[in-house]
């Protein structure tokens, strides 16, 4: 296969239009289950909440504004070809430069400082984005992007399991960090599980677990199994719709695994709130 030449510019617009898009214009997975939720919920406060959610997402779409006042920290998985050459400028800066448009441009609250401790100064155009890189075979890129939001990225949670601790020790781990977010994160949420790898593997795949689509199951049964455990549980929990108490605390519980190893089970569990931003292009 021949070298593909791909201009730094084709990558910034796609990387503008991704999260212009993703700020403004919810998933259609998550709209039709926020409505199914509206039909099944059996708290009156909590359907009407759920009625304003789904309202403020037409009225987002309509006017192309913001969906949230919080429009997220800009995260990125990149599945980047092999056979791929960025021409006129770099990958990590064209995407920079996609960020820093959309953000400017379209009106997006900037929330990013440049030093998390000492000084906290904000950057003023929501950059450095994270960005996830893989290295797949071809000769294109695929980019997964989305407005991470730290109402609920607070409530996120990682330990560092032993085998011993089984499929038991996982549930457990994934509904007590549920329970301590309580209505913090604007339930409802999407809960996002990284199973495997190692601390900052199962940290990742925990949130690129809340930017699959939610209405997708786990293609190995047993984990799908494990989801629908996890959401019927968590929904027991009563917070319901903007934590005013209901039976809709989530809407989704999706799981990604990696191996790992012997001596190690590492499970990260990344809280999504319900304005759960994510739009994929491929160049």
């Amino acid at each position: 296969m021949n070298i593909r030449k791909i201009n730094a510019e084709e990558i910034t617009s796609v990387v503008k239009k991704l999260f212009t898009d993703c700020n403004y214009f919810i998933g259609e997975d998550i709209l039709n289950v926020l409505k199914n939720a509206e039909q099944t919920e059996k708290s009156p406060v909590g359907k009407s909440v759920l009625s304003q959610i789904i309202e403020n997402d037409k009225i987002a779409a309509a006017e192309e504004i913001p969906l949230c006042q919080d429009t997220g920290m800009a995260i990125l998985f990149v599945e980047y070809g092999d056979k791929v050459v960025i021409e006129n400028g770099s990958f990590e800066e064209a995407v920079n430069l996609g960020v820093r448009q959309a953000y400017t441009e379209g009106y997006l609250r900037k929330s990013i400082v440049a030093d998390p401790v000492f000084d906290r100064i904000n950057t003023k155009d929501n950059t450095p984005a994270v960005i996830h890189t893989r290295i797949t075979p071809g000769d294109k890129i695929k980019i997964t992007a989305g407005g991470k939001g730290f109402g609920s990225e607070n409530m996120s949670a990682i330990k560092m399991l032993t085998p011993s601790y089984g499929v038991e020790g996982v549930t457990e781990f994934v509904l007590d960090t549920v329970r301590k977010a309580g209505p913090n994160p604007c339930p409802p949420v999407v809960v996002g599980v990284g199973i495997g790898g190692d601390f900052e593997r199962c940290a990742q795949l925990a949130k690129l677990a809340t930017f699959r689509s939610i209405d997708t199951q786990n293609a190995d049964k047993r984990y799908a199994d494990l989801e629908k455990e996890l959401l019927e549980r968590i929904n027991k929990m009563g917070f319901g719709p903007g934590g005013l108490g209901g039976t809709n605390t989530a809407i989704g519980v999706n799981i990604e695994t990696a191996p790992t190893h012997i001596a190690g089970m590492p499970v990260a569990v990344n809280i999504c709130c319900h304005a759960a931003r994510h739009k994929t292009a491929v160049i």
